[in-house]
């Protein structure tokens, strides 16, 4: 028996809809007919999702592929959304994906969503832990249950369940939610707390953005020094300040590819979450707001395009010259 519906209510303002549809009854588990997937048949757990971007579409796509019992909402008309009205949604599903850019779009995601008791929120947004909170809290208030699962991967390890997520939830929610993050990816529990999870992401993508800024400076001294990036990526990737950043990500750099998979203004949002809770619980923090300055100067620069590495190309300019 459900309750009646609820709605979370934040200070951004959206208009958008989803609905679950039922799954099938009968109660089978076998193949999906997709390599590598399970097939998922449970009339008790309908899903709904929002966002079909970059990483909503092929975590949608390969859910359908596994069985389970998808429907999806984006607001453009022309993303593959299976549903354009909001109260459907608010009245049917079980359990909420939001697959959204960033903070403000959660919130005002969020805004307008009515949901019911006895529901679930699943969040896969790398958004601020304190917006998190809010919409979670609200939500319990009238016994709707929140995990917070920001995820580590892109487009191609979305499609290929080999995304990594970093998770926070009461236990109970997180094993309601289990079947459905098996399918994307693997899982690192953070916690019982919410927050946990959003927490994580940001400060293993602070880790990240300051290592391209320390890194981009290593290589231009190298090279003012008469070493070529390429053999000195080598040396480095072998060395004790060797990381993944430098394997696996650096090379992009040397081919002009400044990694169009993630915009310089949402990395700045990210870096501000990040001080901005640093400084309400007075931790030390000058040397993101270094690495958070040299971002937001390059967002000024180059403006808020897509770009991961926008702030190595800042430092490319101002040397005067490239890493190739």
């Amino acid at each position: 028996m459900r309750g009646r519906s609820i709605s979370v209510v934040s200070a951004e303002k959206r208009k958008v809809i989803v609905r679950a549809n039922r799954p099938g009854r009968n109660g089978a588990r076998g193949q999906s007919g997709v390599a590598g997937l399970s097939c998922h048949d449970n009339p008790m757990e309908r899903i709904g999702i929002i966002g079909l971007g970059r990483m909503g579409g092929p975590i949608t796509a390969r859910l359908t592929a596994a069985g389970f019992a998808v429907a999806s909402y984006d607001s453009r008309p022309d993303s593959g959304r299976t549903m354009d009205d909001a109260q459907a949604l608010a009245a049917s599903v079980d359990i909420l994906v939001t697959v959204l850019p960033g903070t403000p779009e959660l919130r005002a995601v969020m805004a307008e969503i009515t949901m019911t008791p006895g529901t679930l929120w699943l969040d896969l947004t790398s958004a601020d832990p304190r917006a998190a909170i809010e919409i979670a809290s609200a939500l319990a208030e009238h016994g709707v249950a929140s995990v917070g699962a920001p995820m580590g991967g892109g487009p191609g390890a979305a499609a290929a369940g080999e995304l990594t997520f970093f998770v926070g939830g009461a236990e109970t929610s997180r094993d309601r939610i289990a079947p459905v993050l098996g399918v994307l990816g693997t899982s690192t529990i953070m916690g019982d707390d919410v927050t946990a999870g959003y927490t994580t992401k940001l400060l293993a993508n602070t880790l990240w953005f300051g290592q391209a800024i320390a890194v981009a400076e290593a290589l231009l001294l190298g090279q003012a020094q008469g070493i070529e990036p390429g053999p000195l990526r080598e040396a480095l990737a072998g060395s004790a300040g060797g990381s993944a950043f430098i394997t696996q990500h650096l090379p992009a750099l040397f081919d002009g590819d400044y990694l169009a998979t993630f915009g310089i203004d949402r990395v700045v949002e990210e870096l501000d979450s990040v001080t901005a809770l640093a400084r309400e619980h007075g931790t030390p923090i000058e040397l993101t707001d270094l690495v958070a300055r040299t971002h937001r100067e390059a967002l000024d620069e180059f403006g808020p395009i897509d770009g991961e590495l926008l702030g190595m190309k800042l430092l490319e300019q101002r040397a005067g010259r490239e890493l190739r």
